[in-house]
């Protein structure tokens, strides 16, 4: 969940480097996220994700908002949630952990940093780390 066009066509593009068989599912805003995580609307038919990649910077419901509605949510809160952002504020990452975030990320500013830390993120979350079954 991001809204940075290039953040997400570098993740999305770092994701299919990897070749693994994962399906990507991107939202821009906070309220697309609770839309889709709920699946309501034209998310209706929506897979329920094995990881979401949370951004704190997000229009309309912020990162954290959206995360303290999935760690609440009885159905949602076992997914688990990486916040891959540009802040690096002590605040942002003591918050993100006080709502019960997985783990905290800053994105990096270059490019090959950048891709290697989201293929780090998939191949830890997808391949190493057992999951809890889906509801």
């Amino acid at each position: 969940m991001d809204d940075n066009p290039g953040d997400i066509r570098l993740t999305v593009e770092a994701l299919k480097e990897n070749l693994m068989p994962n399906k990507l599912n991107v939202v821009e805003d906070g309220e697309e996220a609770l839309t889709f995580l709920y699946k309501k609307g034209k998310y209706a038919d929506a897979p329920r994700p094995d990881l979401i990649l949370l951004d704190l910077n997000l229009p309309k419901k912020n990162g954290l908002e959206v995360l303290e509605k999935i760690k609440n949510d009885t159905k949602l809160k076992r997914i688990p949630v990486v916040i891959f952002t540009a802040s690096s504020a002590e605040q942002d990452i003591l918050n993100s952990y006080n709502h019960h975030a997985n783990c905290f990320i800053t994105k990096p500013i270059y490019l090959e940093q950048f891709i290697a830390v989201v293929k780090s993120i998939e191949n830890f979350w997808l391949n190493i780390v057992k999951l809890p079954p889906g509801d």
